[in-house]
């Protein structure tokens, strides 16, 4: 049963009508429905792709929010071979909020890494909502250690509201971790492709990001903080995320435009959620496009190209 969000409601109650037509017919064959079903159907898809083609900044949060939305482990179910996945930082634990191993992706190996938010309370709370303590960042350069010593592209898959920020974590040191982990994916000779495929917040998001290549799905965000942090900072109110939101300028089209991505991939209507393997799908022909883009480059050209995306930020900006 698809979960609706509250900008919905209207797109619920027509698709639940016309669902109880279908199961009215089902259960009184003498009854045809059919006309009425197919209306309402019509109705429903038109309603459905005005929503979609008119997403606000918050809405489109909210989207990249979804429960039912595609999560790492179903990117590398689908989109990679032979997976092994590597556990643990050899320092302190195995971080559940960040999986990663070795894989074949199009029968190459590769080193894929990601965040994984959970499907359900209980994946949810062992995978800690997708934010990752300073283990997690830990596991991640150890995997781009491997990765740069035996030649394999890294693939991340970026989807967390930023790095956890409980006690503990900070006591272990996140902010250098996070910081190490940016660093070891600016230094290794392979390349390094990413996916923003729900949320991206902060720096915890920033540690899998900087890659060579950066691609969104067009529902997705990336953003330094949450709507609702931002609000609650400079408004000191919360409830102020929408206009959070306008301003942070934290969707795929905006970040398109700043230089701070390369490419968007299209979802399908009604968003990843509604058609998990379709979007799957696309972002594997993206994955596979960027790395095309970087073949052939050795390791020096790749950590120039890479690092000169980063320092060029915002040029664009000041020389006008």
């Amino acid at each position: 049963m698809t979960q609706y969000m509250d900008f919905e409601k209207p797109l619920a109650e027509i698709e639940g009508k016309a669902e109880e037509l279908r199961a009215m017919a089902r259960n009184n064959p003498e009854t045809d429905t059919s006309a009425e079903a197919a209306t309402l159907d019509a109705k429903g898809k038109a309603m459905l792709q005005d929503l979609y083609s008119s997403l606000t900044p918050w809405r489109k949060c909210l989207v990249a929010r979804h429960p039912e939305r595609p999560h790492c482990i179903d990117y590398i179910k689908r989109l990679f071979n032979d997976y092994t996945p590597l556990a643990g930082d050899r320092n302190f634990a195995d971080d559940h909020a960040v999986m990663g191993g070795l894989a074949r992706f199009n029968d190459t190996p590769v080193m894929v890494i990601g965040h994984e938010k959970g499907n359900d309370t209980k994946s949810r709370i062992e995978r800690n909502f997708g934010m990752a303590r300073p283990e997690g960042y830990r596991k991640a350069i150890r995997l781009m250690d491997i990765a740069g010593r035996f030649g394999l592209p890294v693939i991340t898959l970026v989807d967390t509201p930023g790095a956890y920020p409980g006690k503990g974590a900070e006591e272990r040191g996140q902010s250098e971790a996070i910081a190490r982990a940016t660093e070891k994916s600016l230094q290794i000779g392979t390349p390094v492709v990413s996916v923003v495929i729900g949320e991206g917040g902060s720096g915890g998001a920033v540690a899998f990001a900087t890659a060579n290549r950066v691609a969104m799905l067009e529902h997705a965000v990336y953003s330094v903080i949450s709507p609702e942090g931002c609000a609650s900072i400079l408004w000191k109110d919360a409830e102020k995320m929408r206009e959070a939101a306008e301003a942070l300028r934290l969707t795929a089209q905006d970040l398109k435009q700043l230089g701070v991505i390369d490419k968007i991939i299209p979802e399908p209507m009604g968003g990843a959620h509604r058609h998990a393997q379709d979007a799957i799908d696309a972002v594997g022909k993206a994955i596979a496009e960027m790395l095309k883009d970087l073949d052939g480059m050795n390791a020096k050209a790749l950590i120039h190209d890479r690092r000169s995306k980063f320092l060029d930020l915002g040029k664009k900006g000041l020389a006008a």
